[in-house]
């Protein structure tokens, strides 16, 4: 708790800012779903026939998993808070649809009967008697989604929409749980708040409700009052966040992890102190095909990328070990193919390599990859998903070495270092300028076959960007050569196991370079 509490009052307003980013984007999407799905739920209380397709077609869309719709709305929509509010309306659907419908097929007939009698329209009975019935069942709808838009918006975070999220992702790559605690507190006190304000007018809509609202008049007001608190609260960030774009607007990214973060903050950092531009920053956006997604389509203007990375997960091709000829490779094909930029190397490669712990190390014999693969068939193995799946990852290294390891369990970020450090796998991925590899004592083990192309950290930038403010290159170019490995080591380590955050080591690296004052 004495971790907490430091993590908290040290970076208060940060949390404040993704409270209100997290409010600001549950309550619009949670109104979104409430304008669309009411409507849909009279239509298919009127015209029976749609009633399965369109409750079917929600089902499964509650049926998809949430990264899975995230990852298929990327290319079309790009990053940022909109596929992340569509995302959550599509999930919000179902409860309100539902109820609705439910609430309008169930009323007694005999009250419907009893309203044509007295010669009440279609739309009349509707608006002054099937709806104020089923006003109770459709707030509950709607109570349901407004708690599950709270849980699943913290999933934002992975396409640069912010919110408690970006806190809950970045302690579990850091293996923080004062920064997870600080994402995942203020996420379920949030979903409790507007559980209860919108089970108080739920309470208040029925006939119960009403007569003792009618009786006191102080539910109510109370009422309109906290759901008027939630809207100004949602009014004040649409103020704060949604900002007409500035022409003198640069958007940084990086991918979803630290090294990643620090690099993005260090390239933002010298951009505002050596230019008049105004600097956006959407960090830890997530694995490489998203990041690459969002400069590919405009969504930002500039991250750090690696030349390893580019050659095989994007341009496709089959592993290189030459550096010289990877980074002539990449940079001539980005050019000529997404009218994007490499700019000058930082310095260092951070390449990939199987790490194990001392112990395994020893009762294996364990020095080389050649050696691990003798061996594999006893050994579990607990890489990131994204190592799994890559031709530089798992798939060639298993051709490469004729491996055949016992089990693959794969888990994200630093996670994987803690499920290592518990027994629970015996060998990981790493990248060899990880700080966890520091914090946890493991043994880096050589890449005897040099299968791992050299994964060489560039800064890459769209051409129209560089266009309109070519002073970007120079600036940019003065981080030449000076991050070497040792130094991008130490800058992670203190994010992985001393807990300061990346804006801060950024800041004082610059600092320390003299690059920036």
């Amino acid at each position: 708790m004495t971790d907490l509490w430091n993590y908290v009052t040290s970076n208060y307003e940060q949390i404040l800012n993704l409270i209100g980013q997290h409010i600001y984007l549950s309550v619009i999407a949670v109104l979104i779903a409430t304008v669309v799905g009411i409507p849909l739920g009279i239509l298919i209380s009127r015209e029976q026939r749609l009633a399965k397709p369109i409750i079917g077609t929600t089902n499964v869309i509650q049926a998809i998993p949430s990264l899975a719709l995230l990852g298929f709305l990327i290319p079309f929509i790009g990053i940022g808070s909109t596929p992340a509010i569509i995302m959550v309306v599509l999930y919000s659907l179902l409860p309100i649809v539902k109820n609705t419908y439910t609430g309008l097929t169930n009323i007694d007939r005999d009250i419907l009967e009893a309203a044509r009698g007295i010669g009440l329209t279609k739309s009349q009975t509707m608006r002054k008697v099937q709806l104020p019935l089923a006003l109770p069942m459709i707030m509950a709808g709607i109570r349901i989604s407004a708690v599950t838009a709270v849980g699943l918006m913290t999933i934002a975070a992975f396409v640069g929409a912010g919110g408690l999220g970006y806190l809950v992702f970045s302690g579990v790559q850091s293996v923080d749980n004062a920064m997870i605690l600080a994402g995942a507190i203020p996420a379920c006190l949030l979903a409790l708040l507007i559980d209860f304000v919108v089970g108080r007018l739920e309470a208040s809509l029925s006939p119960t409700g009403k007569q003792k609202s009618a009786a006191t008049g102080k539910t109510t007001k109370k009422l309109i009052i906290s759901f008027a608190a939630i809207i100004l609260i949602a009014a004040g960030c649409i103020t704060l966040f949604s900002k007409a774009k500035a022409e003198d607007k640069i958007v940084i990214g990086s991918k979803n992890y630290n090294e990643q973060i620090i690099l993005g903050n260090i390239v933002a950092d010298l951009i505002e102190d050596k230019t008049d531009l105004q600097v956006e920053r959407k960090l830890n956006l997530g694995g490489s095909q998203v990041t690459f997604s969002a400069i590919n389509k405009g969504d930002i203007d500039a991250y750090v990328e690696y030349t390893g990375t580019a050659y095989v997960s994007i341009l496709n091709q089959n592993t290189m070990n030459n550096p010289e000829k990877v980074y002539d490779y990449v940079s001539k094909q980005f050019q000529q193919k997404y009218g994007i930029k490499w700019l000058k190397p930082l310095g260092f490669n951070n390449t990939y390599a199987m790490a194990v712990r001392q112990d395994t190390a020893q009762k294996y014999r364990l020095a080389t990859v050649s050696d691990l693969a003798k061996v594999s068939d006893q050994l579990i193995l607990g890489p990131t998903i994204e190592f799994s799946t890559r031709d530089d990852g798992l798939k060639g290294l298993t051709k490469t070495y004729q491996m055949n390891f016992k089990d693959v369990k794969a888990v994200d970020g630093g996670l994987r270092y803690t499920a290592l450090d518990h027994h629970k796998s015996d060998v990981i991925d790493a990248f060899s300028t990880d700080g966890l590899i520091k914090a946890f004592d493991l043994k880096l083990l050589k890449d005897d076959k040099h299968f791992f192309p050299p994964y060489y950290a560039v800064p890459i930038i769209k051409e129209k960007t560089l266009q309109e403010h070519p002073e970007l290159k120079k600036v940019l170019n003065s981080l030449a050569g000076k991050l070497t490995e040792d130094k991008m080591r130490e800058l992670n380590y203190r994010v992985d196991s001393l807990k300061q955050s990346p804006a801060k080591v950024a800041k004082e690296f610059l600092q320390a370079e003299g690059l920036i004052d």
